[in-house]
């Protein structure tokens, strides 16, 4: 047992790596960025009270077990930011480190590789809701730092709201939300009018 034991205790060390990878997601208005494991936590608790105030006809294990799993891949790959041209590879290597964590002596959740694609590729209502909240909270936190992100990185309001456009669909009020917050942004200063 003590074998095992320790199989686990390291395991679960591995995943305690992803508290080592910084976002560009400035929090309580600016002060610091946060790391890919308080992202996964707000995630988490962010997609169970949306879809318990929208009152969405979703499960609420599988949504959390999706929000908790998300950024595993990170731990490997570190955090693309969504603006970053390189973008469209990083779920390559998120991917790897999944299955290197799925494959871990320790790891006890034999489905970790599954739901990690689900999330990445699905289109169940879990699914559809991780990812509209996974892009409403750094907006939520750009608009709260005056657009801290966006400013240094030069972002411009295209971006942001071709990034954002797949949430009309399924989310009309919180897309409404979102422009209307795009535009305050635009007006602050805090987003490049293009």
């Amino acid at each position: 047992m003590s074998s095992n034991l320790t199989d686990i205790t390291n395991y679960l060390l591995e995943l305690d790596a992803l508290k080592l990878i910084n976002r560009r997601t400035y929090l309580d208005g600016g002060l610091r960025v946060e790391n890919s494991a308080e992202h996964s936590w707000h995630l988490a608790m962010a997609c169970w009270t949306i879809a318990r105030s929208l009152k969405l006809d979703v499960s609420e294990e599988k949504l959390l077990k999706l929000a908790l799993i998300h950024d595993l891949g990170e731990i490997d790959a570190g955090d693309t930011f969504l603006y970053d041209t390189r973008r469209g590879d990083a779920h390559n290597a998120e991917r790897e480190g999944v299955k290197r964590l799925e494959a871990h002596n320790g790891n006890a959740v034999t489905e970790l590789s599954t739901l990690w694609e689900e999330q990445e590729t699905g289109t169940s209502p879990e699914t559809k809701l991780l990812k509209v909240v996974d892009r409403l909270l750094p907006f939520l936190h750009n608009i709260n730092s005056e657009g801290k992100t966006w400013r240094e990185s030069d972002v411009k309001r295209s971006q942001v709201a071709g990034a954002h456009a797949f949430i009309a669909t399924d989310f009309p009020e919180i897309h409404a939300w979102l422009t209307q917050q795009l535009s305050l942004a635009v007006q602050k200063g805090w987003l490049i009018d293009a």
